[in-house]
């Protein structure tokens, strides 16, 4: 079968065709050499969609509350796409990848797509191709990206750094409000929704959060974090989360903040790339030189860290200008 080139795929990814979105993060997870140009193709149809990220404890109903966005967002007439990310075993390094099981609803709307991720042991709550995925998604034509963290609890904050708005999702019972102010995820939070706000203790919860935050000190000007109550699982409350989402997007705009946060997404994305490029040349680098052979003269105690770094860089140095 004749393999789709680059530009091929992007047209068709434009055009809607679900298979061509699906190579192109493909290209993406592994690593693809191709990657180079995908981003060329893609560079001029990005920067547009609205990226929103969800994350909370596991069982708070993040995948619910992601497939209600989607159908409100549908509703509304916008595309979406949605980039769940899953656990990897750090056994067997497999992962179930099961969001697109609960989102059934959507499998056979053209206006919705769906990828699931495996983190391969990456931290943060993401994986380490999100960022070039949301590319895609956006040169495919997504008005909104919906990016679903792991959902292992604490260490998440990642997902700031990426998205335009993050929900925090926060369950009655579940000790969240404690959780909350833990490992900067007050902080990082626009929005926080009190999901099975149905339950006994959803009132405490919500208050516990209000609480919280009016503890935080701000700049006159600085956005005051969102907090609606929802109960996704039977579609109550999504529409006050898209209205937070909305408030949240025009003080972005207003303040000045969305630039601010996309270039420092660009930022972050351009460093990334060129420290795997940098890794990759540190890989082949002449016997003697090599971190292989500069970590042994250090764990042997013949050479210092400081010095087998400068060592390293000026090799490199040496490479570029030679």
């Amino acid at each position: 079968m004749r393999r789709a080139g680059v530009p091929e795929l992007v047209g068709r990814a434009r055009e809607g065709d679900h298979r061509a979105v699906a190579r192109l993060i493909s290209l993406v997870e592994d690593g693809d050499p191709r990657l180079p140009e995908v981003a060329a193709a893609l560079a001029p149809y990005t920067g547009r969609a609205q990226v929103l990220g969800l994350t909370g404890s596991p069982g708070v109903g993040k995948s619910t509350t992601t497939n209600e966005l989607v159908r409100a967002l549908r509703a509304d007439g916008r595309r979406v796409g949605v980039l769940a990310v899953d656990p990897s075993s750090p056994f067997t390094g497999g992962a179930i990848l099961g969001d697109r099981v609960r989102m059934q609803d959507h499998a056979t709307d053209d206006g919705v797509y769906i990828r699931s991720m495996s983190s391969r042991g990456h931290l943060g709550g993401l994986a380490a191709a999100t960022p070039q995925a949301v590319r895609v998604l956006e040169g495919a034509g997504c008005d909104v990206v919906l990016v679903e963290t792991v959902g292992v609890g604490q260490a998440e904050v990642e997902i700031a750094s990426l998205a335009d708005t993050t929900l925090v999702l926060l369950a009655p019972g579940m000790g969240d409000a404690i959780q909350a102010v833990k490992a900067g995820i007050l902080e990082i939070a626009d929005v926080f929704v009190v999901n099975k706000a149905d339950r006994p203790g959803a009132d405490a919860t919500y208050r516990d959060i209000q609480g919280m935050l009016g503890l935080g000190e701000r700049a006159a000007g600085d956005w005051r974090p969102q907090v609606v109550r929802a109960v996704a699982a039977k579609g109550e409350g999504i529409d006050d989360v898209l209205g937070a989402v909305d408030k949240h997007r025009a003080w972005l705009v207003e303040s000045g903040t969305l630039r601010h946060r996309r270039e420092a997404r660009a930022a972050a994305e351009v460093e990334a790339i060129a420290l795997g490029e940098l890794r990759a040349r540190l890989g082949s680098l002449r016997e003697g030189t090599s971190l292989p052979d500069l970590a042994a003269e250090v764990a042997g105690g013949r050479l210092d860290p400081y010095a087998a770094a400068r060592r390293l860089v000026d090799s490199l140095d040496r490479r570029q200008t030679g």
